[in-house]
This record gives C-alpha cells, structure tokens and sequence, in this order.
C-alpha cells in the first residue's frame, strides 16, 4: 500500500516569507508541487536530527538550505579526524570540537533564516520523549542498534514519523516509519542481531560518499513530509548497493503482532535499550590492564601473550609490537593457539570487542589468564607511541 501526498501536521496560521526568503527559494516555490504553501510550511516545520555523523551531515545541510525553520540536533561526540571522510558539515579546523557545535555553525552559515537548537547529550530512555515532543519529523542518523530502537519506540508511542537511515560498507537503508500510517521499524526487524555479529562502522568500514547518498535521500523524504507532496516511503524501503550502483525496493506490511505498533501493543514506556540488544556493559570481573601498565611490564620482559583481535584490514594499519592477530571471529576456532600458562593480553582497537573475546574464551572453558587492555590500540596511540596511526 502505498501513501500519496501525506503530511505531517503543523501549527498555524502559516509564517510569511521575507523578500529574501523568496528569492532564496525561488526554485522551490515555482515548483507547483511544493509552491509557497509547500515552502511556508518548510519554515514553519520542526525537524529532529539524531546524530550528526555521516547521515547527520547531508540531513542538516540539506534542510537548511530547503528552509526547514527549526533543526534540533543530537549528539555528545567529538569531531575525529578519522570522521572527515564522509561527515562533509565538519572540516578540518574542527577536529576537537563538539560535533553539535561545529554542526550548528555550518548549518547556520548556509541559511541564517532558520534556527537550530543543539542537545549536547546522550539520547536515553529518560529524555527521548521529552525530547521528540516539540519536532514534527525525527530522522534517525545513528549507527547502532540500542539507539534504533528507541527512536523507533519514542516515536511509536508519540505518532511521529520516523525518517530511517543506516549505512554500513557499501550498502545503504532508507524507509519512512510511521505508525499512525503503516509499519514500524520492529515490524521490519523484530528483534536485534545477536551482539558483535554486526560491526560498526568503526570496525567494519563505510565507503565516504556512502552517507552522502543514503543522507540525502532522508532529506529528500523529510522535505516530503513536511510539504505534503509525493509519495513518502512508508511501508517501503530502499536498499542501495554502492559496489553494484543498484537500487532495490522492498515492500513492507505492518505487522499486526507488533510489540510497538501492533494490534496489541506491549511497549507502553521505553526500556533499556542496551539490554535488548544485549550490549551489557564489560563485566567487573574482566581484569584491565592500562597501556602504560602495559608497556612497563613489556619493557620489564614480563612472559605476555599479546593477542589481537582486530581484522587483518585493521592490523594491517596499526600494530602494538608483539601482538598476534586471531581475528574475533576466528577466535573460538582458534583458542588452541593460546598457552594457558602464559598471562594473555587481549585487545582490539579500543578495547570493547576485547572485552567480547574474554567472554568467549571464559565461555569456551580457557583456563588462562586473561587480562583486557583499555583503549586498545587508540589508547596505545595516544599514551606510548604516537606513531601509531589512529583510524
């Protein structure tokens, strides 16, 4: 089924445009699909952004510059120089800077007609639905699945439209759910992959113009909403292949078991999050060890096993001396390989998949010692060797 001409519903009366403003629009406005009407309620519009990464990115530009009146955003990280790439709305000079801060200033130095409200927090069970209430559309640009989930809740219980967008590789998603008009985004998926089967980006890799494309498709479907024209992508959703220039279009139905959006809906308040998607926080019984510690006792000739967990992609480009690649996902398979009498050190990039393999090699029945290293190799980088490239 599809929806034409859907509209999410504003306040009024309708703001005017200053003579600036419509010559700024012009091509918007002579476009009968979207007119002055179209580009008024552009102005009058609400729009939430989750994140402003690399969806963040092309979604905060890009409704800035089709005057979309107020833009919130979402976000407590830090610009990387690993996130310039592919996060095209921050530059070089930012690197260091809030990521809501150097967003907000470029998003206002496209269009100073508009007004952005920046978040800088972690988005949680315990904010979101006083957050989303105020924002007409909620586009999700996050990259992992707890935070997924909770948009798609908040705005479940709120009657928003959630505007989705994922990326990881080569590959993209993009879809509209709402579940006031069709299918949400449990209908789609259920229940989460189990824990550490999907890398992030950070591990896995995304292909810089990736977001771009996939970001910009949001935008597209966000003007939609708001304007009232075309034929919005609820109960679709668009999978992109980069590597094969191929896009595909899946049909999706509401699911009438949906635990959000069913017939009988179970989730009436948000939950924990991380626990559904089953990222419970290190274990305190996992023993770390700091990169400092580390090398002290390397240099000591302390008898380690320094145990790599990254993949060959990964430990092509940064090394910690001595350490041994065994791949996480080789792990299981491979823990013959590790000597019980020896104290081993695992570690990964910053030390959260490291922490997984302890897991899987107490539940495997090692008997060694198994120590994590804190902050893996970015920690390394930062504190002992800075000729360590950090990615």
């Amino acid at each position: 089924m599809t929806v034409a001409h859907l509209a999410v519903t504003l306040k009024s009366p309708l703001p005017d445009l200053s003579s600036e403003e419509l010559a700024r629009y012009s091509r918007h406005i002579i476009l009968p699909e979207i007119g002055l009407e179209g580009q008024r309620r552009l102005k009058q519009s609400r729009v939430l952004l989750i994140g402003a990464g690399g969806l963040g990115a092309p979604l905060g530009m890009y409704l800035a510059a089709a005057g979309v009146g107020h833009i919130g955003i979402v976000d407590f990280d830090l610009v990387d120089s690993s996130n310039l790439q592919r996060q095209v709305i921050h530059d070089t000079r930012d690197v260091g800077r809030s990521k809501i801060e150097s967003a907000r200033d470029r998003i206002l130095n496209i269009n100073p007609h508009i007004e952005v409200a920046t978040y800088e927090m972690r988005l949680t069970s315990q904010n979101a639905l006083d957050l989303f209430r105020d924002y007409d559309v909620i586009a999700d640009g996050t990259d992992n699945f707890p935070t997924r989930y909770l948009i798609n809740d908040a705005c479940v219980l709120l009657g928003k439209p959630n505007v989705y967008g994922s990326i990881f590789r080569f590959e993209g998603q993009v879809s509209v759910f709402w579940a006031l008009h069709g299918a949400c985004y449990r209908c789609l998926y259920p229940e989460p992959p189990p824990p550490g089967l999907v890398p992030s980006c950070a591990e896995g890799g995304v292909l810089g113009v990736l977001p771009g494309i996939i970001g910009s498709i949001q935008a597209n479907e966000v003007i939609k909403l708001i304007a009232g024209c075309g034929e919005p992508m609820i109960n679709r959703v668009l999978a992109f292949d980069a590597l094969r220039m191929n896009f595909r279009e899946l049909k999706l139905e509401k699911n009438p078991g949906c635990p959000a959006c069913g017939e009988k809906p179970l989730i009436t308040g948000l939950i924990d999050y991380e626990n559904f998607c089953g990222l419970a926080p290190i274990p305190t019984d996992v023993q770390e060890i700091d990169v400092l510690e580390l090398k002290r006792r390397m240099d000591a000739g302390a008898d380690l096993q320094l145990i790599d967990v990254r993949e060959a992609n990964e430990f092509a480009i940064a090394r910690i001396p001595g350490g041994r690649l065994i791949p996480l996902s080789q792990l299981a398979g491979r823990m013959g390989e590790l000597n019980p009498a020896r104290e081993a050190v695992i570690f990964c990039r910053s030390g959260g998949r490291s922490a997984k393999a302890i897991g899987q090699l107490r539940d495997a029945g090692y008997a060694g010692r198994l120590v994590n290293l804190k902050g893996g190799t970015l920690a390394w980088s930062a504190e002992v060797d800075p000729s360590v490239p950090r990615y």
